[in-house]
């Protein structure tokens, strides 16, 4: 008799539930997964090499593409890193606005993907939800820096510019009457800390419709409860941050235990997970929606309370404001030598490391006394991560595959930088 011999199957790169370029080659035995193998390297864009031949100041966009979903805490990274060599002192006010946009690109991972983990595993409703909370999320970026995605706000010494007094309003036309015109604008009358201060008020409601639709879901629970069991010791052990290692019940945040921006002024809560599977990681995702909800709240009161200025005046590394630069000759020279050479950094290397949504992304220079990075390396999440499927998913079905690359929240732009 024939020996049944196990078989070969391509899961992308052109596969719907493959979160980006990943293409994943499964040794099966029939539906059973013996050996996951991924192939990366198929979105390769060479963003550290890049980033050698440009300024510190032209090198700080190619960070918004690298993970897209959470753009800000990208540049948060990069910005430390830059601040550390130059022992620069950032505004506190800027710290607040940072802080407060790094949980506003929290939120926005998360929800992304929550719509897009529920979509993996057969649960649209979720999906329609979650974007119409980003539609609120992606209209303060864009208040804020003219960008929906990539922002580009955070600067070497603070953020490109203060919050604004006004938010952008809707307009009735043929297809939207004035009733519902109305409506939409009803949180935009006043500043943009208005709209953020409504949003947060709105959005428990929200996140409480998602765990209506998700949490005691039966069907949920069937495709995530016992799925991709990770252990705290192999969770450490694997190199896993964030919500994949507190999804296995280890309190780590940067946040907390390495404080950097102004954390260590802000309450707030580590949600940790008991048995490390697909389902304990869902919910500390959840959890971690709300605890940023509540840090945003205080750095709305904070920064209501306490104007001052968002930028260094160091204006070797920041532009002088415009109004002083068309009448000050010393101001009009520093902001012509910042945009065509950039600003140099003494010799030295740090790196610097955030809690980004996915867990710790750290960004490491070398730099050699020059206007440019002498080398540049990222220390991206996701990647960390994907070197565990194989583990994780043995001995599951090829659907669970799905749900195991779902809560592991991979976003190729970082794998493959």
């Amino acid at each position: 008799m024939a020996d049944i011999k196990n078989y070969t199957l391509n899961f992308g790169p052109q596969h719907p539930a493959a979160h980006g370029v990943l293409r994943l080659v499964l040794e099966l035995d029939g539906e059973v997964i013996q050996r996951a193998d991924p192939h990366i390297g198929l979105l390769h864009r060479a963003t550290e090499k890049l980033a050698e031949s440009k300024t510190y100041i032209q090198a700080l966009p190619y960070m918004d593409r690298l993970d897209y979903m959470s753009m800000m805490c990208n540049e948060q990274g990069y910005c430390l890193a830059i601040e550390k060599l130059l022992e620069l002192e950032v505004p506190l006010r800027a710290q607040y606005i940072r802080v407060m946009f790094a949980e506003i690109t929290r939120m926005l991972n998360h929800l992304l993907w929550v719509g897009a983990h529920a979509i993996d595993c057969g649960a649209m409703t979720v999906m329609l939800f979650a974007f119409r909370e980003r539609e609120d999320l992606l209209d303060i970026y864009e208040a804020v820096s003219g960008a929906r995605l990539h922002a580009a706000y955070f600067r070497p010494g603070g953020v490109y510019r203060d919050l604004p007094d006004t938010m952008p309003r809707h307009e009735s036309n043929k297809i939207r009457s004035a009733k519902s015109t109305e409506a939409l604008n009803r949180a935009r009358s006043g500043s943009l800390l208005d709209f953020i201060d409504d949003f947060t008020q709105r959005f428990p409601t929200y996140l409480a419709e998602y765990h209506t639709l998700l949490t005691d879901n039966r069907i949920w629970k069937q495709r995530t409860v016992g799925i991709g069991v990770v252990t705290p010791e192999r969770a450490l052990n694997l190199g896993f941050t964030g919500p994949m290692l507190r999804g296995s019940g280890i309190a780590w945040d940067l946040r907390k235990k390495q404080p950097y921006e102004v954390y260590d002024r802000l309450d707030f809560d580590i949600p940790v997970g008991k048995t490390g599977d697909t389902y304990d990681r869902y919910l500390v995702r959840m959890e971690e929606m709300k605890q940023s909800n509540h840090i945003i709240k205080q750095c709305v009161d904070w920064l209501r309370a306490n104007p001052g200025p968002v930028i260094t005046d160091n204006h070797k590394i920041a532009p002088p404001d415009r109004e002083s630069m068309k009448s000050n000759m010393e101001q009009l020279i520093h902001h012509f030598k910042l945009f065509t050479e950039g600003f140099s950094v003494p010799e030295g290397e740090a790196y610097a490391a955030i809690e980004h949504p996915k867990g710790e992304f750290g960004i490491y220079l070398i730099s050699d006394g020059a206007n440019k990075p002498y080398r540049l390396k990222i220390r991206p999440p996701a990647f960390v991560h994907l070197a565990a499927l194989d583990e994780m998913g043995k001995g599951h079905m090829i659907a669970d595959a799905v749900a195991i690359i779902g809560t592991m929240d991979i976003v190729f732009g970082e794998v493959d930088r």
